[in-house]
């Protein structure tokens, strides 16, 4: 089945007691029994195990990214705790020194005082990061395309290391989609996906997830997220499960004006530096093709003064692009992530990557290219 098509049909059947083409909302915390131990449906007992709306935004996902099970959660930092809490003290982890700024709190903040030690590096160099591995790593976590700067991680060159030392491997595909880029395909052991971005794509939902390219290991990741209780309820896996029935057709224009808005940028005299994996200049551009199908709606520059306060003046002017957190909805939005995304990431740190306070990322919507970009230079100027 072709990923067009398995947006809209992939794990997905008629209700089977009514025939309803779109899933129901199952709007129920318990499920009867016929006996003591015994549930009318074997599948359906308690809603935190299992409710047959998550369940049908479960099986999307897996089918969509190619994976053996998909589980669905409150949010995208609880399907990463939901991982991380699997692991105890004295395992380490080796990630990413660019990364959206709620991991790296949980990362460094939240597990600081648990014995699991982070290990935070650039990946362009896979010599160093291959020193960095002993019996004590156990996971491997990568953004790719980073937020915000855009940087790639060559997703089949890691897998293969890390399946030489015998060490999962995740990979954060909220920013590429399962539509530009198959992880699980290129080798690596898990998705996460902050679902409320693409996924849903209407800034409506709150949600993440996980998919397993192992059925032992999704089995172990459910009964985590059972025994935690971080679920999605059914009505927001409703609004997940309707928004990826129109994904393709959605990142297909994220893509169009996310490229044309690029190289709008790289021309305009007050941009000093445009951050998009579509552009040549872009330092990961040759990676992004490889194993991207696309290059997405996410845009990220400096400007030539590189002066905070040219930065905000301009996310005070926008009129069409909105001000605010988030990203990946059909409405255009702009960040200062110094002050918003990456606020809680310390100054020192953020610096030392590149996220000055110049910095603006631009979450390019499906509106009108002429009105978007007519909107921007007025906004620059």
């Amino acid at each position: 089945m072709k990923f067009n098509t398995k947006v809209i049909h992939g794990g997905q059947h008629p209700d089977p007691h009514t025939g309803a083409v779109m899933t129901p909302v199952y709007q129920t915390s318990t499920f009867a029994q016929t006996s003591p131990g015994k549930p009318f449906h074997p599948d359906y007992e308690y809603a935190r195990s299992a409710n047959p709306t998550r369940s049908a935004l479960e099986q999307a996902l897996a089918s969509i990214e190619n994976g053996a099970k998909g589980l669905a959660f409150s949010s995208g930092l609880a399907a990463t705790d939901c991982l991380i809490r699997t692991l105890k003290a004295g395992d380490e982890v080796i990630t990413m020194n660019d990364l959206y700024g709620g991991t790296y709190r949980m990362f460094a903040r939240i597990y600081k005082d648990s014995g699991i030690i982070f290990h935070f590096i650039d990946w362009d160099d896979l010599e160093h990061f291959q020193t960095l591995i002993n019996e004590n790593t156990k996971l491997v976590w990568v953004e790719t395309p980073t937020n915000p700067l855009m940087k790639l991680a060559d997703i089949e060159a890691i897998a293969k290391i890390t399946k030489k030392h015998n060490i999962l491997f995740a990979v954060d595909n909220t920013f590429a989609t399962p539509y530009l880029q198959k992880p699980l395909d290129l080798g690596a052991d898990i998705v996460m996906h902050s679902a409320t971005k693409y996924l849903g794509g209407h800034s409506d939902v709150i949600a993440g997830a996980l998919v397993m390219k192992d059925a032992e290991l999704g089995e172990k990741l459910h009964f985590q997220q059972f025994a935690t209780g971080a679920i999605l309820g059914p009505m927001d896996s409703f609004l997940v499960l309707r928004g990826i029935k129109t994904l393709h057709l959605r990142m297909q224009r994220h893509c169009e004006n996310g490229q044309k808005v690029a190289e709008f940028l790289e021309k305009h005299l007050k941009v000093k530096a445009v951050y998009y994996p579509g552009l040549p200049s872009h330092s990961f551009h040759d990676l992004a093709k490889k194993q991207m199908r696309g290059f997405g709606g996410m845009v990220s520059f400096n400007f030539q003064s590189g002066e905070k306060n040219d930065a905000v003046s301009f996310l005070e002017r926008v009129k069409i692009v909105t001000l605010a957190e988030s990203l990946g909805g059909v409405e255009s939005l702009a960040n200062h992530p110094a002050t918003m995304t990456h606020a809680s990431v310390p100054a020192e740190t953020r610096l030392a990557v590149g996220i000055t306070d110049d910095l603006v990322r631009l979450s390019v919507g499906i509106e009108d290219i002429e009105d978007l970009i007519a909107d921007l230079e007025q906004a620059l100027q």
